[in-house]
């Protein structure tokens, strides 16, 4: 099927990494739904962006920890577009520096909620309509993982890189799980990559700070990031299942 007849749900869509992959790949045709949970300006801004070069999107609200809210989110699509043939989970959170004997229940509680409760939901009703097990014709999903799952991100948010590994998991065996069904799922890694997510995390200048020690000497950027994630979604990557794709540095 060629991308000018697919459509691609982005969790997260607004901003960021998330909004790159909703630019990329309604440059390369794809039908776009941007998610976002409470910035609907940014959502909406990205949605006009994307008319105005001659593409198809919507913006759709939802809050990826909250089940009813997900499946409402999938329906949604489901009614503008008629279905659904890419997904990716890229909607996360992260929270302030502090090591695991500062952190409290409701952090690692809400920390798990929102990046591996939601990324797993989201999976679902994404499978639930691509599996040809389901009656589906078939897709791809992308995880957003993060080069924390492998480092462990001590002193600043080992919870944070535990949900990431927990990504990287679930990838691997939705992959094998789905493999015969038409559906291929891989994750990409980022590693420090210039967005805002570090100043929601309360270190603006986190990016500036780290660079030097990355093999490359700098971060990387959300387009970067987002043509990987192009690529995984797209026919050149049709034998590639259960990957996860470091798009890092080197680091």
């Amino acid at each position: 099927m060629s991308a000018e007849k697919r459509t691609l749900l982005v969790t997260g869509g607004s901003r960021g990494i998330g909004a790159a992959i909703c630019r990329q790949a309604s440059q390369a045709g794809y039908r776009i739904a941007v998610n976002y949970v409470s910035n609907k300006a940014a959502a909406d801004a990205l949605v006009a962006e994307l008319k105005a070069m001659g593409g198809d999107a919507f913006a759709v609200k939802g809050d990826v920890a909250d089940e009813a809210d997900v499946m409402a989110m999938f329906e949604a699509v489901d009614r503008a577009f008629g279905g659904l043939d890419a997904f990716v989970n890229n909607a996360g959170i992260v929270d302030v520096k502090a090591r695991v004997d500062e952190m409290s229940a409701d952090r690692l509680e809400r920390m798990m909620r929102v990046n591996v409760v939601g990324s797993f939901l989201c999976a679902r009703e994404a499978v639930r309509r691509m599996s040809t097990r389901h009656g589906g014709k078939g897709g791809a999903i992308v995880n957003i993982s993060s080069a924390a799952a492998r480092l462990g991100s001590p002193g600043e948010y080992v919870d944070y890189a535990a949900s990431k590994g927990a990504i990287d998991t679930m990838t691997i065996g939705l992959a094998r799980e789905v493999a015969t069904e038409g559906v291929r799922v891989n994750a990409v890694s980022p590693g420090i990559t210039d967005t805002d997510i570090h100043a929601s995390g309360g270190q603006p200048d986190r990016v500036a700070r780290l660079q030097d020690m990355l093999p490359m000497k700098r971060a990387g950027t959300a387009d970067e990031v987002a043509g990987a994630v192009l690529y995984l979604l797209s026919d050149a990557a049709s034998y590639i299942t259960g990957a996860i794709l470091n798009v890092s540095g080197g680091r």
